[in-house]
Parts: C-alpha cells; structure tokens; sequence
C-alpha cells in the first residue's frame, strides 16, 4: 500500500481573472475550489493512474470535512486525524503570472502527533511506500520529518519525501527513498545557484552522501536529473504549451512511485516520473495514464556518470 502524508493540507481556490487591479473590486472569470496539499496530490494522480492510496495528515473544522468529504468521492482512502482548528484556505490566483496566498496552518497538539504516527506505523508493511509531502505546520519542529522517517523505516517500509530547508535537511540523516527538491529548493539547501544538469548533479550527490537514497531535482523547462550512488543520469521534457504548474511536481512523486511500485527500475520510474509531471503542467487537471504515454516517446533519460545496473 502507498500512504500520503500531509500534515498541513488546504482547501485550494483557484481564480482566473483578466488582471489584478489593488483597491479595487476584481471580477473573477474561473473559479474551482479543490481538497489542496502535496500529499493529497500525489494520492489523486496515482488514482489517476490506477494505483489505490490512502491519505492521512491533520484535517480541522468545515474546511476540514470538505477535504476529507472530496477525496471519499473520489474513492480515495482516508486516514485523517481531527484536529480543533480549521484546514487552512489557499488562494491560487491566475492573471496571467500565477501567485499563491497560503492561508494559516492550524496548530497540532502532541496527542494529534501520537495518533497520526500510532495509525500508520500499525498498519505499516515492509512492502509499503509512505510520502511525507509538503511543509511543516509552524507548530511543529523542523526534526519530525525525519523522526517520522526512522519510524517508517523501522517497520521495513520506505519514506518519499517532498519538502524543503530544514526539515528536508534534517531528515537526509534517516535515509529517506528518495527527496524530490527542484534546483532552487536545492540550491537553498546547499548555498548555491544551480544552473545546469551537472550541478545539479553534484549538489544532489552531496544529498545521496549525507544519507538520502536517491534524489530526483526537478528544473522545470529545462528537465529533471536523478541521482544514487550508482549513477546519476539526466531527462529533457516533452514540448507543449503549460496550462497550470500547480502539482506539476507532486505528479513527478506520484508517477514515479506508481511506476517503480510495479517495475523496480528506477531510471525508468524517473522517466515515467518527469513525464507525469509535464503532461499535468500541459493540463488543466491532474495527467492521466493516456496523458503520459502521449508525451512518453519524447523524454529520453541519459547518464551523466556511472553505469545503468
């Protein structure tokens, strides 16, 4: 079984509007209001690719039933603890340049904690994936991540993680599966401007060496590089025209899991992965299986050091 995480999920509203006029009243041309938060991401691409999740994390108030509520119409499984405060409301506005409002995370008390780590790590079997996507709720310290990690790995199964600064950088010491920063995440991590697929590459090795298991940066347009300690290899993009970069990065995680979930390659699960996450950025919607063999024959993988196993 896969497991998501999201401890600070949202409710997400999308606004599409001609222009942003600041004091004035602003009339909105599209509107969608969706269950928002990188894990509940992942769980919704791998629906679309045919592979069965169960979402967990803190969910709180009215915000918090429709979240919940959305994802069980979706026929996805949900694992939520309640929490008092209410799921926070982000604001994804479009006029042209995409900007984000994130509204404020809800404060977990310790007994959410237990209760979140005590309903995973029982059901936890060593063939599971756990992703811990997303960023921490400021009630919570920048270790949990990887406390949460060592548990996961203690039961035999593996982490994914998405995050970044400390929390990611603190949990590099728990041998997560694999971390997926982009090349500016990256960069902040390692106080560098990364501008190709080699730095990256070699910032990403430094990762692999302080304890992550494999690393996949994500650089937008200009493709994706994935490092381990055997190799470290380089994928271009497909063209198209981008729709929408909200979850491109969450289904690069979610196609790459459900790929190496049934294969065990792991080069081919990067290009599964980085596909996945262009044919969702060239949707309006989440990609699909038809989505990303579409695009498929246009990404090719090539290393840039080591040897393919």
């Amino acid at each position: 079984m896969i497991y998501t995480v999201t401890l600070n999920p949202s409710i997400d509203y999308f606004v599409k509007t001609d222009g942003l006029k600041e004091g004035e009243i602003n009339l909105v041309n599209e509107q969608s209001i969706v269950a928002g938060g990188k894990g509940i991401n992942v769980s919704k691409v791998l629906k679309n690719l045919g592979v069965d999740s169960v979402a967990t994390g803190f969910v709180g108030g009215f915000t918090g039933d429709f979240v919940e509520s959305s994802l069980q119409k979706a026929d996805i499984g949900t694992r939520f603890i309640r929490v008092e405060e209410n799921t926070r409301i982000n604001i994804k506005l479009n006029t042209g340049k995409e900007t984000e409002i994130n509204g404020i995370s809800p404060s977990i008390p310790v007994s959410a904690l237990e209760q979140l780590e005590d309903n995973l790590l029982a059901n936890l079997e060593s063939t599971d994936f756990v992703v811990l996507a997303g960023s921490l709720p400021s009630s919570l310290r920048n270790e949990f991540y990887g406390q949460l990690i060592s548990s996961i790995r203690q039961k035999g199964a593996q982490a994914i993680l998405d995050s970044k600064g400390k929390p990611l950088q603190e949990a590099l010491a728990h041998h997560p599966f694999l971390i997926k920063p982009n090349h500016h995440e990256l960069g902040d991590l390692v106080g560098a401007s990364i501008k190709d697929p080699r730095e990256a590459a070699a910032y990403g090795r430094r990762l692999v060496n302080e304890g992550a298991q494999h690393v996949l940066v994500s650089m937008a347009g200009d493709g994706a590089v994935f490092v381990s300690k055997e190799l470290a290899a380089f994928a271009n993009v497909p063209s198209g025209t981008l729709e929408n970069s909200v979850g491109a990065g969450d289904s690069v995680v979610a196609g790459f899991l459900a790929h190496f979930t049934k294969n065990g390659n792991v080069l081919e699960a990067f290009k599964y992965g980085v596909t996945a996450g262009s044919a969702s950025a060239f949707s309006k919607g989440f990609c699909t299986a038809k989505d990303i063999d579409r695009y498929l024959p246009e990404v090719t993988v090539n290393l840039i050091e080591g040897e393919e196993g």
